[in-house]
């Protein structure tokens, strides 16, 4: 039986991922550019220093109007007052984490439309689809999904497509059906990332 529906906040359409390698200063930037999502994601980092990661991007970005979720670790989601978490398939389970949490946005990596139909029944907010296009920021990652896959999983839960997004494949990736982007690269590598974000912001709107 699907999870209780529960009304969230207006769900982000780009999520700018972050970790203590990255810029930190520019957060405030960011979120004023219209980055309205950011997604703290160290894979290095121990429990505490995730904690005091997540907490300096909380206390930049939620005045601003942004969201923030914990990458992988419902746990610090909590301990930090995060709007959410997102969970990976070898997390904590989307069924458990939306039992332990019923007010949390939780997002739910997902490769196809049945894992979309899945999350959504186990009570996830969004999925975050992909990988769409090759991409640099993480290893081992399966073969990239293409954009025509999106518009198969849509209609279930607001896609979030992830990998290899850029300016043009954010337009692509939104014309297709998602809801919005997640992206590194395309902002934290590039020269001005403050401008990067401002088109990416435009890109999928």
């Amino acid at each position: 039986m699907p999870a209780k529906e529960v009304s969230f906040p207006v769900l982000p359409h780009l999520f700018c991922l972050v970790s203590a390698a990255d810029d930190l200063s520019l957060i405030e930037d960011l979120a004023a550019a219209g980055v309205d999502g950011f997604q703290v994601r160290d894979k290095a980092a121990t429990t505490r220093e995730l904690v005091e990661l997540s907490r300096i991007v909380i206390a930049v970005a939620r005045p601003a109007g942004a969201m923030v979720v914990v990458d992988d670790r419902l746990d610090v989601a909590l301990a930090v007052g995060a709007d959410g978490v997102h969970l990976g398939a070898h997390d904590l389970a989307v069924a458990d984490a939306r039992r332990l949490a019923p007010d949390l946005v939780v997002g739910a990596t997902c490769r196809d439309a049945a894992a979309v139909a899945a999350a959504q029944a186990d009570g996830a907010t969004y999925a975050g689809f992909g990988p769409v296009f090759e991409t640099a920021s993480k290893s081992g990652l399966p073969s990239p999904l293409g954009v025509d896959a999106i518009a198969t999983a849509s209609g279930r839960l607001p896609l979030i497509a992830i990998g290899g997004i850029d300016i043009p494949r954010a337009r692509a990736c939104r014309t297709a059906g998602a809801h919005g982007v997640a992206v590194i690269g395309s902002i934290w590598r590039h020269p001005d990332p403050v401008a990067a974000a401002k088109e990416l912001v435009a890109a999928v709107q």
